[in-house]
């Protein structure tokens, strides 16, 4: 009698509320008939019930509007179905806020990309209004044909814990961990429109269902896991075979250079981090950068680096031992600079000394400059070498480079380098991966690796 005066409570809440629950625990969110349950937020778009969809529309000189719920949600899967224009821009924001405290009540936080255009970005999680882009389809490019324009769209996101992942029609478009936000509110958004832009562009949606009980995640499967948790290493990112390469506490598996041991007066531990020690007039001597103990071919390397204002360092691999100076060869670098205030980031050709560049050799492409993340804010850096030499860098989740190790054109740039002189340079296959002690404050953590077959 109980269990059944607890379930005739729900579908009573639910029915007040203009939804309904079905058997599997599914409940409508939109009633099909009007807006109840919502509210709009910031801009002045107009949103309407029509024919059984929330239909949007955009009107010129306004910003992002938002259609949120009334209620808001932790744990959940949602799922819904989408039209949009494809000249038109979208998204859905998912455990978002809106508080006067915080920017005269901007909404912000997670949002499911809608994104027609030939970036082809759909499915993308953006932070919105906070700390913008948290995982693009550059780091899922398999994913980018997922989305149709000119049709309705399916998607799903499952926000369980920590674990945030998302699909288009079925296809696992991004898996996100990070746990900045707990809980808030599901919002249907129309972008922004300029005022010498077209107004009036439409996007639908209809069949909007969540579930928040007895949720059963999806299996895992192989796509990139983009971990914002600092030196933690998920479930899916162990099964794509990712290990960590520092442990966040001790200096195991690091030495230095030249010796076995490694150099205390220039690196320490805390708090999470491994961090240069700046140079300065009390005898600290720089240039004492550490390696791996354990040498590495084809691989794939995730790491976080955080640069003080006109700081350098890098990120070495293929670093092999040699009869030369220092008994090494040095490697290819990644190379961590602050663009704006280290005067190396304005030498060498055409930008190939900065941030995220094939030091002295290839210089990054980065269209959007809110990928650069300032001095004091953490950057996301990945090294990819296939078994077949292709190599490839990102930065903050965008690909900056790429390049066949050994092909003609990159001899080429070889010899036209600073280390067209240095025996054996960028031909050994195999070797440590080093952490560049450039004489400034340079803080480094999730540092990850598998390797490639």
């Amino acid at each position: 009698m109980h269990s059944k005066i607890i379930l005739g409570a729900v579908f009573l809440s639910c029915f007040l509320k203009g939804v309904a629950q079905d058997s599997d625990g599914w409940i409508s969110l939109f009633n099909g008939k009007d807006l109840t349950g919502f509210r709009q937020l910031n801009g002045k778009a107009i949103y309407e019930a029509k024919n059984g969809e929330i239909v949007g529309t955009t009107v010129s000189n306004e910003p992002n509007s938002f259609l949120a719920t009334t209620e808001t949600y932790g744990n959940f899967i949602l799922e819904l179905e989408l039209f949009v224009d494809p000249s038109m821009n979208s998204g859905i924001q998912f455990r978002s806020q809106s508080i006067a405290s915080y920017k005269d009540g901007r909404v912000h936080g997670y949002q499911m990309e809608i994104d027609p255009s030939d970036r082809s970005w759909s499915g993308a999680i953006f932070d919105e209004g906070r700390r913008g882009w948290l995982y693009t389809l550059d780091l899922n490019p398999a994913a980018k044909t997922a989305f149709k324009n000119n049709q309705w769209n399916k998607y799903r996101i499952e926000c369980i814990g920590s674990t945030i992942r998302t699909w288009v029609n079925g296809i696992a478009t991004a898996h996100l961990i990070d746990d900045l936000t707990p809980e808030g509110f599901i919002a249907l958004q129309v972008h922004a429109v300029k005022k010498n832009e077209a107004a009036g562009k439409q996007i639908r949606w209809r069949n909007i269902r969540i579930k928040t009980q007895k949720l059963k995640p999806s299996p895992y499967d192989n796509i990139f896991v983009a971990n914002l948790i600092p030196n933690n290493l998920s479930v899916q990112e162990q099964q794509n075979g990712f290990t960590m390469l520092w442990d966040g506490k001790t200096t195991n598996g690091w030495q230095g250079i030249t010796k076995n041991t490694f150099p205390a007066d220039r690196w320490k531990i805390k708090d999470g981090e491994l961090m240069t020690i700046k140079a300065d007039n009390t005898g600290l001597v720089k240039g004492k950068d550490i390696v791996t103990t354990q040498e590495f071919g084809a691989f794939e390397l995730k790491f976080d680096f955080k640069l003080s204002a006109g700081a350098s360092s890098g990120v070495q691999y293929f670093v092999a031992a040699s009869k030369g100076k220092n008994g090494q060869v040095p490697g290819l670098e990644y190379q961590i600079v602050d663009d704006d205030k280290h005067a190396d980031a304005k030498a060498g050709k055409n930008g190939n000394h900065t941030l995220g560049s094939l030091y002295d050799l290839i210089a990054p492409v980065i269209s959007d400059e809110r990928f650069i993340r300032k001095a004091g804010e953490w950057n996301e850096g990945i090294v990819k070498v296939q078994p077949d030499n292709k190599v490839a860098y990102w930065l903050n989740g965008i690909k900056v480079l790429e390049f066949i190790k050994g092909s003609q054109e990159y001899l080429n740039l070889v010899r036209q380098s600073q280390f067209s002189k240095v025996e054996n340079f960028g031909k050994v296959s195999k070797g440590k991966i080093l952490l560049q002690d450039g004489g400034d404050n340079v803080a480094f953590r999730s540092i990850k690796i598998r390797k490639l077959n």
